[in-house]
């Protein structure tokens, strides 16, 4: 029934620190989902600086899905998308052959405030890899919700549970929020061949073990599996067909090693458009001084 178990390991993103699910090392990918981050949960103070944003950088190859918990993000980028995220929502930007974005806490540093979220990265079919770039913004009525037996789940992408969610997904996949009441049972069936679930926070039991948050428990094919939160958990459950192998590079995602060298020399050079409103200054590629030509 268990796979294979992953801790997060604290990575630091240039002001805060986040922990990465995904890739790991004994498990580059579950369904498409080829990355992981849980952001938070953290309190920002009013006035929080600049250099904690996440300034314009690129990708390709892979649609980036943010969902916040608490606090606010605001998104910018090159296709000149200008949208706020808020708790409940998700936002879905489809890089293809190349797209830039900035994420910026501007309500945080006017306000200070509570930040919770997730950012996946889900890798595209061959045929979409490049694709024309693309972003949707989707409130709850796109998003099925619905509660029993103590607990609520919401479909942020994908088909589970007998819904699906207003969301266009490039493959069979499934991403869902659980929030589960101390004591309650939620059962995970054998509708996808790879499937994992993530405890961002809580504590859940399988079987004999408990788990606490923080780790992404990854489970075997064809098993149904039901799990008893031992506590108030909050759970992302993700998953699907999968696609094959893929590299991925800093930002970059492909079923091609030498679309990324492409993709880095492209950057480097400064041939990526940066986004309308928000191009004064962007991430260099690492190891690469801060210059581009044209900036």
């Amino acid at each position: 029934m268990l796979d294979l178990v992953i801790e997060q390991r604290r990575r630091d993103i240039g002001g805060f620190e986040v922990g990465r699910v995904l890739p790991y090392v004994k498990r580059r990918m579950v369904g498409p989902f080829i990355f992981l981050d849980h952001m938070g949960p953290l309190s920002l103070p009013a006035g929080i600086p600049r250099s904690m944003d996440v300034r314009p950088h690129p990708h390709i190859g892979l649609a980036t899905v943010t969902y916040l918990f608490e606090g606010e993000v605001m998104h910018r980028d090159s296709v000149g998308s200008e949208q706020p995220i808020l708790p409940g929502e998700v936002n879905w930007m489809t890089a293809g052959r190349g797209i830039t974005h900035s994420e910026r806490f501007e309500r945080a540093r006017r306000e200070g405030g509570r930040m919770h979220g997730i950012q996946a990265w889900v890798a595209l079919p061959q045929a979409l890899e490049e694709c024309d770039p693309a972003f949707a913004h989707h409130g709850p009525a796109d998003l099925p919700t619905f509660e029993s037996g103590g607990v609520w789940t919401r479909v942020l992408a994908g088909e589970a549970f007998g819904a699906k969610a207003g969301v266009q997904v490039h493959s069979p996949m499934f991403y869902v929020h659980w929030s589960l009441q101390a004591g309650a049972r939620g059962l995970l069936p054998a509708n996808y061949p790879e499937r994992a679930a993530y405890i961002a926070a809580g504590s859940l039991q399988l079987d004999d073990q408990v788990f606490e948050a923080g780790r992404m428990l990854v489970f075997t094919p064809g098993a149904t599996v039901t799990v008893t939160a031992r506590s108030p958990a909050t759970i992302m459950l993700l998953g699907g067909e999968p696609l094959g192998p893929r590299f991925i590079e800093w930002n970059f995602v492909s079923s091609r090693k030498e679309r990324i060298e492409q993709a880095k020399s492209d950057w480097r050079a400064g041939r990526m458009k940066l986004p309308d409103r928000d191009n004064s200054e962007f991430v260099p590629l690492p190891d690469d001084m801060p210059s581009r030509g044209d900036a």
